[in-house]
C-alpha cells in the first residue's frame, strides 16, 4: 500500500512543481491536492471503464 502512495505522491510531486515553486510554503498542501485529483481521476476512469465493459 505504501508503495502505491509513493508511486502516487511522486507523479503529483511532479505535476505540482510544474505549477508553484518547490519551496513555497504551501507545496505539500498542494501536492496532497493533486494526489487527491489523480487518484479521483484513476478511480472514475476504472468505473467508466467497466461501465463500458458491460455494455
Amino acid at each position: 500500500m505504501s508503495i502505491i502512495f509513493r508511486i502516487l505522491f511522486v507523479i503529483a510531486g511532479a505535476v505540482t512543481a510544474l505549477f508553484v515553486a518547490r519551496d513555497a510554503l504551501n507545496f505539500t498542501i498542494i501536492q496532497t491536492f493533486v494526489a487527491i485529483l489523480l487518484v479521483t481521476a484513476i478511480l472514475g476512469a476504472g468505473s467508466l471503464w467497466s461501465l463500458r465493459r458491460k455494455t
